[in-house]
């Protein structure tokens, strides 16, 4: 933390980053906004420690997090920043103090009026600058900061008094601040640590195998946090603990403690398991998990673990699903998108969760694991499990309730991959562009015959628009056999009141869901009819 190694062991695992930095440490830079994600005002900064002496952390990216809802745990083997940190010795010479760009921007600018939401503005600037710094370390192409950069590095913050414009002016003019630092030779501070000193490499090595063991990490009277390493170890500790909370990247799962006030007595962290953030294509040269059930789904599919986060799949949808991943700007803020992943995204069976209408429509199957004990004896019971594999839309079954069960995870999902004949459109829509929970969200795969004339088929996710997120079985019906032109998504669109009854509540009216859905529906046909007219001279 800002420097200086920590090592807990006796802690309520339900502690949040934001808790611990404010009443354990007495680091009162970073304030509680909204206690629920949403505001930014508690953003801090984070970057992964080397595991070893070989790997470097000059290699590895900053990223932000709402520390308001990050359980304290999923920074173990992370070095975490706050805004008092960025400034040399603010503390011994505080008249000598050297902001760092993004605060002295922020200064020269005008950024900052009531200064509530400051530190966490502070944070986001500062990370898109220090990621920018290293990637000129490593490749002297890479380009300026401009406005786009600047928007969205502070989408998840909210300003209630000082608008945004003077806070986009000192993210601007943060690289000129660096810049002349840089040529009055002025030494910028390093935010990265390396495993240098042996009592630090003695401490990471002993968590190391503290974490190997299936054994609680943290413990407080009754309350147990599990951290397991490997996906035998889950298996081992779920059998156990088959009531246990499982706990992802928590961007949801957060607000029962801070807004519901829960106190989880044994939570499984998933975090560790560098098996569930992989991603694998079935059918190719590329490795995959031979423990898996991988052949009862189709052989070309990009397989994604249930631990990735929102961040980590980006790039490789932007290579397989490149409409998928133009929705991402979409979807949250970046410090959620940093945190949250796939499979808690799906297993929280959210009905305006934003990813499974995509995967409804791109027909993803979800691969589940229930594990049991074979013995009564947690200290000595050996794991057994089941698997299964089986498409999205069969997984949800009613309103937050799914086919997972008392020891049951996702391993992770599979999509098959996008023919020629197949187009796929996504529509989401929210009061606010960035950062906000859906209304209602669609999403359209339509197949086309070989002479593209005729649709073979057509898939419609909804969100939004029932209990839990489906299938507008009726209007893909009307679609299939009919020809290529708006009047079949006219149609079709008609046909919606069969699918659905949407609710009124504080985000949209029943009315305002179903009028838009429809249109939602037409503008997807008038695309496809768009994209299928030949391009003009």
């Amino acid at each position: 933390l800002n420097g200086k190694l920590h090592e807990l062991t006796h802690l309520n695992p339900n502690t949040t980053v934001l808790e611990y930095l404010r009443l354990h440490e007495r680091q009162t830079d970073t304030k509680e906004g909204c206690a629920s994600g949403d505001c930014g005002a508690c953003t801090v900064m984070a970057q992964r420690l080397p595991i070893d002496d070989i790997e470097q952390a000059s290699a590895t990216p900053f990223y932000t997090l709402n520390s308001c809802i990050t359980l304290l745990s999923l920074m173990d083997g992370h070095h975490l920043m706050t805004a008092a940190y960025l400034a040399d010795n603010p503390e011994h010479h505080p008249e000598r103090a050297l902001l760092h760009p993004a605060q002295q921007a922020m200064v020269d600018c005008h950024g900052s009026q009531c200064g509530f939401c400051t530190p966490g503005f502070v944070m986001s600037l500062a990370s898109v600058y220090e990621n920018q710094r290293l990637q000129k370390n490593q490749d002297t192409t890479t380009d300026d900061l401009d406005y786009d950069d600047i928007v969205a590095s502070i989408s998840g913050n909210l300003c209630r008094c000082t608008g945004y414009r003077p806070i986009i002016d000192a993210g601007l003019a943060m690289e000129g601040i660096g810049q002349q630092r840089d040529a009055d030779q002025t030494a910028a501070k390093d935010f990265t640590i390396n495993l240098a000193t042996d009592a630090m490499a003695s401490s990471k090595n002993t968590a190391s195998t503290k974490l190997s063991a299936i054994k609680p990490v943290l413990t407080q009277e009754s309350r147990k946090l599990f951290m397991p390493t490997s996906i035998d170890a889950l298996n081992q500790v779920l059998a156990a603990n088959p009531t246990a909370t499982i706990w992802a990247g928590g961007t949801d799962l957060g607000l029962s403690v801070t807004q519901h006030m829960v106190d989880h007595e044994v939570i499984v962290q998933l975090s560790a398991i560098e098996e569930l953030k992989s991603w694998s294509l079935t059918g190719s040269d590329e490795p995959t998990d031979g423990d898996k059930k991988t052949e009862q789904v189709p052989t070309q599919s990009l397989v994604l673990g249930a631990g990735m986060s929102y961040q980590q799949m980006l790039p490789v949808l932007e290579q397989y699903f490149p409409e998928f991943a133009a929705i991402f700007e979409r979807i949250a803020s970046p410090q959620i998108r940093n945190m949250g992943t796939i499979g808690g995204n799906i297993a929280n069976a959210s009905p305006i969760g934003d990813l499974p209408p995509i995967l409804l429509a791109l027909d993803a199957q979800v691969y589940l694991r229930h594990c049991a004990s074979d013995s009564n004896d947690n200290n000595h019971s050996q794991a057994s499990y089941t698997d299964e594999t089986i498409s999205l839309s069969a997984f949800f079954l009613d309103y937050k309730k799914t086919k997972l069960r008392a020891g049951s995870y996702v391993v992770d999902i599979h999509i098959p991959l996008m023919q020629d004949n197949q187009h796929l459109y996504i529509h989401k829509i929210s009061k606010r562009y960035e950062d906000d929970i859906s209304a209602c969200l669609l999403a359209a795969r339509i197949d086309l015959s070989a002479d593209g004339k005729t649709i073979e088929q057509a898939n419609l996710g909804l969100g939004g628009m029932a209990a839990i997120p489906l299938l507008a079985e009726s209007c893909q019906q009307a679609l299939i056999g009919q020809s290529v032109d708006v009047a079949s998504f006219e149609t079709a669109a008609q046909m919606l009141s069969m699918d659905v009854s949407p609710m009124t509540d504080v985000r949209a009216s029943r009315e305002y869901r179903m009028h838009v859905m429809q249109r939602l529906i037409i503008k997807c046909g008038k695309q496809l009819v768009a994209g299928m007219q030949p391009a003009s001279a």
